[in-house]
């Protein structure tokens, strides 16, 4: 198992250079990337270009806009739209050796204030259960997922989908990694945790992630309760609502392409 999902080069400019290592290594194809490193990565870029101010993460977007190779990347962060109490920021990851990003993160960071005496959830915690086997639908695939721990729940067959997460190794090796990066390393999951098709029949790649918190995440371990819905022309969508041990931080959204095999 390798010592994190990535392993810092060097710097180029105002671009900071990574090795992908094979635990990047998509369920899909092995030369390709899944998508929550890219996304935990940028994430990191994001807090480290946010640091010293009084914001937090409120949404993150990571959109694929390619394929995302197991190579070295060049990961750079900018704020799009400044200000004390509201910022836009992105982050974007390119190939080394090449011009076109294959990935981008946008992030809105938000003002903090003391809003606990009104502090809502629209579910209650979520607990979890002995796990059931099979974990997911790509049982032995090298890569990311054996780098995770994938906890399935037993839930009704008109109930969502529910999946314990944990990544077992860091972000970047001989780094720290904040809660946020780590819910970051498994959220994109949620397109597994939530499938209503055979992996061995059908693709479904997501564009996209799409995650809101309204809390701050703690901790390693993630719940996602996850449903998705596919449409008849080959579109479909995951919705998934994102736990901690404390409970209920906020919701994810995803695009989906299906094919059939």
């Amino acid at each position: 198992m390798s010592d994190g999902f990535y392993r810092r080069l060097d710097s180029d400019g105002d671009d900071e250079v990574f090795e992908s290592t094979e635990g990047t290594a998509s369920n899909w194809d092995t030369k390709i990337q899944h998508g929550s490193p890219p996304l935990a990565l940028m994430t990191k870029a994001v807090e480290e270009h946010a640091a010293g101010s009084s914001l937090r993460i409120g949404r993150l977007t990571l959109d694929i806009l390619g394929a995302i190779p197991v190579a070295p990347v060049r990961v750079r962060a900018w704020t799009q739209r400044p200000g004390a109490r509201i910022s836009l920021m992105c982050a974007e990851m390119t190939p080394v050796g090449s011009e076109r990003p294959v990935a981008r993160v946008s992030a809105w960071l938000l003002a903090t204030s003391d809003t606990a005496d009104v502090a809502t959830d629209r579910y209650p915690p979520m607990v979890e259960g002995e796990s059931v086997p099979p974990a997911h639908g790509w049982a032995g695939a090298p890569g990311y997922l054996e780098r995770v721990s994938w906890r399935t729940q037993a839930t009704g067959p008109d109930e969502a989908q529910v999946g314990w997460l944990r990544a077992l190794v860091p972000l970047v090796a001989g780094e720290d990694t904040t809660d946020v990066q780590r819910l970051a390393m498994v959220v994109d999951s949620a397109n597994g945790v939530g499938a209503v098709l055979d992996p061995e029949r059908f693709l479904f790649m997501n564009t996209d992630t799409s995650v809101h918190l309204h809390r701050a995440p703690e901790g390693e371990d993630f719940g996602l309760r996850s449903r998705a819905s596919i449409g008849p022309d080959g579109i479909g969508a995951t919705t998934a609502e994102i736990f901690d041990r404390r409970g209920f931080v906020g919701t994810s959204v995803q695009t989906l392409l299906v094919q059939r095999r």
